[in-house]
């Protein structure tokens, strides 16, 4: 019995040390995998914010390719996020917005203040949707085929050299596939 209690703990060690090593070498590790990556978008809310176009559900079907962007008002990140959701507005991109558990009136007001790059609002004060979706915390953002299938789920603020090197090159990838008419 003796025996066995002392090669317990060196066996313990390098079980441990091989699951961590194999953690390392996943092909990325920051990376929340979607069940959604080619399935159906889930629904949107049923309601939006008031004085704001409300997004429907057909609105990711329209043959387009759509960002769908959780965000709040009370989120620094989703604040930083902001210039680069209205720039792809301006360039002509689909971009939709599910504002989750928010205030309604800040929500309006930030919007208001600082411009609207959504096309089309979807209001979940209550963080169900987010459930259906799979979101964690804002922002996230998903990119949806015109077929409404889900092509691509980015956790956190489209900002930065990981927004640059993850986000667009599957935003690419989807709209040539949308030109290419698949």
């Amino acid at each position: 019995m003796a025996r066995w209690l002392m090669v317990l703990p060196p066996v313990a060690f390098a079980a441990l040390a091989g699951l961590f090593y194999a953690g390392m070498y996943r092909q990325n590790p920051t990376e929340l995998p979607s069940t959604f990556i080619g399935r159906e978008a889930p629904a949107v809310p049923a309601i939006g914010l008031a004085d704001f176009a409300v997004l429907k559900d057909a609105d990711l079907r329209t043959g387009k390719v759509t960002i769908v962007n959780f965000w709040a008002s009370w989120c620094p990140p989703c604040r930083a996020e902001h210039p680069v959701l209205k720039k792809m507005a301006a360039d002509g991109l689909r971009v939709a917005g599910i504002n989750m558990r928010d205030d309604a009136d800040k929500a309006a007001a930030y919007l208001a203040e600082e411009g609207n790059p959504f096309f089309g609002l979807g209001f979940d004060p209550k963080g169900t949707t987010v459930v259906d979706w799979g979101v964690t915390a804002p922002p996230e953002t998903f990119i949806v085929k015109g077929d409404g299938t889900v092509a691509f789920r980015f956790v956190g603020p489209l900002v930065g050299s990981d927004y640059e090197q993850r986000f667009v090159p599957e935003l690419q990838k989807a709209l040539a596939e949308e030109q290419a008419g698949g």
